[in-house]
């Protein structure tokens, strides 16, 4: 069999500690990560000396829509998640966060990211005699935990952290504290806060802002937090890892109005709609229009560095969830159908920049321009504010095999011609670096450029540069020095 990529997945992490109503904060907490799962969401909190969960398929505002449902979950600590899956089929006995019996007591986990041994952790693990209640690759993290001659959590947890590789941000809950820790790397963001002198936990900042919190700061690669109520002690339990923050939480992912890796996302969306502008221009464009809502900030970048005019001229139905992370693709394809429509008086006898923040299969692009020339569009140029995505994420990303992902195997005119494009240009992979205003150093670029900052052990792919294995003369430079800071 080939290698599977497991299911921990791209998701929304929260915990909060010593805080009334830390259900009710997690909810909140939950509803402005939902963008980064619609699958399923769970909350875990501690009381008395016993966790109580409450987990459910759906949107957090249908898991958890009864005041029973948050009165069921009381205590002043609470750990959430929300979830989509990155290979399979969605499963009740999948979602997060884990609950679990050890011996020593009970255990509550939630993690963002992949591992990329946890195929090889699992077969070690069956081989020994655990049995698996789950296909999560997050699983494989509490039996390591289970096995640990570890006296507490703590050691328990900096045993079993060295072991894992590929992304992971983690959050615990016992009924005596909470554990919080980052893969060295850094691959996904997550950060601290704090609420009323107690600290909280997100992977994005917005999830703050809804419950009035206050940014502290990431919590860093490689780091191990342990909060029980006293001061927050900090251990470096990871060392020696470059760090690689994914750079497609900055194109897609993230929420305009976070902050990731200590950068605005908004303000980093501008400088790549800017720089895409620059670098391929539409002279003969009358306007420019963003896909809602992940590139409007990029298309009003590309609006201001060029003559266009920035218009609404498609219009998004907010009652379809992000298309890219509904599980399958015919219910992508149905969920691209029901979630734009055009504006005719906008659109007709115009010549249009279409700015997208990327182009994974192209689902989305190809009914997109369909709808905009039956609305009379004149012209369609598409301008995507980042590189073709050419290689599978292994990192938390449902980037598919290659042979899945529209850019691979076609050039850009080529890719072009499948979108049914007038024109088609991508962003460089050294302007999308530079509009980070960080070292080109701190990414993750594997998706656009096949450069994987670690062995990926399940897949059998080493450290470093993946040659493209079907690709027709599609790399037109050499990729950028990863180890110099963008001019």
């Amino acid at each position: 069999m080939g290698y599977k990529r497991g299911l921990g997945g791209y998701c929304g992490i929260f915990g909060v500690y010593g805080a009334p109503q830390a259900a009710s904060l997690a909810v909140l907490g939950l509803n402005a990560l939902q963008h980064r799962g619609q699958e399923s969401c769970g909350i875990v909190t501690s009381h008395e000396g016993r966790l109580h969960r409450r987990i459910g398929m759906g949107l957090v505002g249908e898991v958890f829509n009864r005041p029973d449902h948050l009165e069921a979950l009381p205590g002043l600590a609470a750990i959430g998640h929300t979830r989509y899956s990155t290979t399979g089929t969605s499963d009740y006995h999948n979602i997060q966060p884990i609950q679990v019996i050890t011996k020593d007591g009970e255990l509550a986990m939630a993690h963002n990211g992949n591992l990329t041994n946890a195929a090889a952790l699992r077969r070690e693990l069956e081989a020994e005699g655990a049995i698996f209640q789950t296909t999560t690759d997050s699983e494989v993290i509490l039996h390591l935990l289970a096995r640990s001659r570890g006296k507490s959590l703590e050691e328990r947890v900096l045993e079993a952290l060295p072991r894992l590789q590929g992304a992971f941000s983690l959050v615990f809950l016992t009924p005596d504290g909470m554990v919080v820790a980052r893969d060295a790397h850094g691959f996904r963001p997550l950060a601290m806060g704090e609420l009323d002198g107690q600290p909280v936990f997100a992977s994005e900042s917005c999830a703050f802002d809804i419950i009035g919190a206050r940014t502290i700061r990431d919590v860093e690669p490689g780091e191990l937090l342990l909060v029980n109520g006293g001061p927050l002690r900090s251990i470096q339990a990871l060392e020696g890892a470059r760090r690689s923050h994914c750079i497609f939480e900055f194109v897609y992912f993230s929420r305009p109005d976070s902050k990731i890796f200590g950068e605005n996302v908004d303000k980093t969306r501008r400088k790549l709609g800017k720089t895409l502008a620059t670098e391929h221009p539409a002279e003969d464009a009358d306007i420019v229009l963003p896909v809602p809502d992940s590139s409007n900030t990029a298309a009003l970048g590309y609006s201001r560095r060029s003559e266009a005019k920035f218009e609404l001229g498609l219009i998004r139905n907010h009652y379809v969830g992000r298309t890219f992370i509904r599980p399958g693709q015919q219910s992508r394809t149905d969920g691209v159908r029901l979630k734009f429509n055009a504006v005719e008086g906008v659109l007709r006898d115009r010549s249009v920049v279409l700015v997208d923040d990327s182009v994974v299969r192209g689902t989305t692009m190809i009914k997109l321009i369909r709808l905009l020339r039956e609305a009379g569009a004149r012209q369609v140029h598409v301008r995507i504010a980042s590189p073709p995505v050419r290689f599978p994420c292994y990192y938390g990303m449902d980037f598919p095999d290659e042979n899945e992902l529209a850019a691979a195997g076609r050039n850009v005119d080529e890719l072009c011609l499948h979108l049914g494009a007038d024109s088609l240009r991508f962003l460089s992979l050294e302007g999308m670096l530079e509009a980070t205003g960080m070292r080109a150093s701190s990414f993750c670029t594997a998706c656009f450029s096949g450069i994987y900052p670690e062995e990926i052990v399940d897949a059998g792919i080493p450290a470093g540069l993946r040659p493209p294995s079907h690709l027709p003369g599609l790399r037109s430079a050499s990729p950028p020095n990863m180890e110099e800071s963008p001019s």
